[in-house]
């Protein structure tokens, strides 16, 4: 006999294949880089379109750090710090974030496959129209979490806080949100595949009926009422 499916399935994450000593590289639009110590530049990085695998991205702070289009695989992300971080329509397998402080993710419309957020600080993260599939967020701290019209597949939250979340047509199916920390959801009606815990049903249960139709007073409301 079968063994019954655990949900929230968790998700698969493996560390990034690299090198033990890459070699160092100066970040290119469209450029095709492998096993490499990838150096932005002092403002601004353009490495739109660009391939980057078994690679490391080193420490820098940067006003804006363009991945739009870009195909990154077996890619580790070293405290990044950037006002801006534009991957539009990327492709993201294998990748972990550690560490640094971002101040715009764009993700719109990106694939993100095998990815880890870890101990990172992200101010606004945009994933409209996204694809995420096995992405673990732990530890971190995020301003505002926009996901209308994405699509999550086993994706975990872990000690992780959320001002809002934009859940607007969101699509689920595992998602795990125990984890999480968010003072509010724009539509909790697209939480109905997602597995939250007991504490939090219980602090969002105001928004939670009132997606469901029911009429929440208090008796005090019903008293004045019938008098």
């Amino acid at each position: 006999m079968a063994r019954p499916r655990t949900r929230p399935a968790p998700p698969r994450v493996t560390a990034p294949d690299l090198p033990p000593d890459p070699a160092p590289t100066p970040l290119a639009r469209s450029a095709d880089i492998v096993e490499a110590l990838v150096q932005p530049g002092p403002a601004e990085a353009d490495g739109a379109f660009a391939r980057i695998s078994e690679s490391v991205v080193a420490a820098a702070s940067v006003d804006r750090l363009d991945l739009t289009g870009a195909i990154l695989s077996d890619v580790r992300f070293d405290d990044p710090a950037a006002a801006s971080l534009a991957a539009r329509e990327g492709s993201w397998q294998s990748v972990l974030v550690s560490g640094g402080r971002i101040g715009t993710l764009d993700l719109t419309r990106a694939r993100c496959d095998g990815v880890e957020f870890r101990g990172v600080r992200i101010d606004y993260l945009s994933a409209p129209a996204a694809t995420l599939r096995d992405v673990l967020v732990v530890d971190c701290v995020i301003g505002t979490l926009d996901l209308p019209g994405a699509s999550l597949e086993r994706v975990r939250f872990a000690n992780t806080t959320v001002d809002e979340v934009d859940t607007r047509e969101m699509r689920a199916a595992d998602l795990d949100l125990r984890g999480l920390e968010a003072l509010a959801f724009t539509d909790v009606r697209a939480l109905r595949e997602a597995t939250i815990s007991l504490r939090q049903a219980e602090a969002h249960a105001g928004v939670l009926a009132a997606a469901l139709g029911i009429d929440v007073r208090s008796a005090d409301e019903t008293s004045r009422e019938r008098a």
